[in-house]
C-alpha cells in the first residue's frame, strides 16, 4: 500500500499494520457469532480469545502510530484529523470485542428462526468495518475512492439498521417471554451499533477528505 500523504516509511507501515488488525478483528467477530449460533462452543471461545488478544495488540499498535505522528513535523497540518479517524476506528474494534464478549457472558438463547438473521446482521457489520478500512486507506492516496467507500458504508449501515429492526419486530411479535424479547433486542442492537460506529468514522473521514482536497 502506498500512503502518499505519509513520507516516512515506518509510519506508513505502522498504520498499515493497525488497519490490518482491524480487518482481522472483524473476521474474528463474524466467525465468533457464527460459531455461537451453531452451538460450537470451543470454536466460539477460541475466536473470542484471539479477538481479545488482538484488541490489546491493536491498542499498543495505535499508541505506536500516535507517537510516530507526533514526532513527524511534516504531519502537523493533518495530525489531528488522522488521529481522530484512527482513535474512532479503535472504538469500532473495541465495540466488536465487547459485543462478542457479551455473548460469552450472557449466553443469549437465539431462536432457530432468528439465527440466520443474526448471522446476516453480523456479516453486514463486518462488511461495514472492511469498507470503512478501505475508505481510510483511500483517504491517503485516492480521495475519489474514499468518497465512494464512505457512501458504501452509509448505504450498508441503512441495510444493517433495517435488518436489526426486522429482528426486533419479529422477536416482539413472538410469544416468548418479555425478558427474552429484551435480550434478543439487546444483542441485535449491539451488532447494529458496529455498523453505526463505522459510519461515524466515515463521517469524520468525509470531513477530513474535504479539508485535505478542497
Amino acid at each position: 500500500m502506498k500512503l502518499e500523504l505519509l513520507k516516512r516509511k515506518d509510519l506508513e507501515g505502522d498504520i498499515d499494520i493497525y488497519l490490518d488488525m482491524v480487518i482481522r478483528a472483524g473476521l474474528l467477530f463474524c466467525q465468533g457469532v457464527k460459531f455461537y449460533l451453531a452451538g460450537r462452543e470451543d470454536e466460539f471461545n477460541g475466536r473470542l480469545e484471539v479477538l481479545v488478544k488482538l484488541e490489546n495488540k491493536a491498542d499498543a499498535q495505535l499508541t505506536r502510530v500516535e507517537g510516530g505522528l507526533y514526532s513527524d513535523d511534516e504531519m502537523r497540518e493533518w495530525r489531528g484529523d488522522i488521529l481522530g479517524i484512527l482513535e474512532n476506528t479503535d472504538g469500532v474494534l473495541n465495540h466488536m470485542k465487547i459485543t462478542l464478549t457479551q455473548f460469552s457472558v450472557e449466553i443469549p438463547s437465539i431462536p432457530a428462526e432468528l439465527a440466520g438473521k443474526y448471522q446476516e446482521l453480523a456479516q453486514y457489520a463486518t462488511l461495514s468495518v472492511e469498507i470503512m478500512v478501505a475508505a481510510i486507506r483511500a483517504y491517503f492516496r485516492k480521495p475519489s475512492v474514499a468518497r465512494e467507500k464512505i457512501k458504501e458504508v452509509m448505504d450498508l449501515t441503512k441495510k444493517t439498521v433495517h435488518l436489526a429492526d426486522m429482528i426486533k419486530r419479529q422477536a416482539f411479535r413472538s410469544d416468548i417471554e418479555l425478558d427474552h424479547k429484551f435480550h434478543l433486542r439487546y444483542f441485535a442492537h449491539h451488532i447494529e451499533e458496529i455498523s453505526r460506529a463505522a459510519e461515524n468514522v466515515c463521517d469524520r473521514l468525509a470531513i477530513a477528505t474535504i479539508k485535505r482536497y478542497s
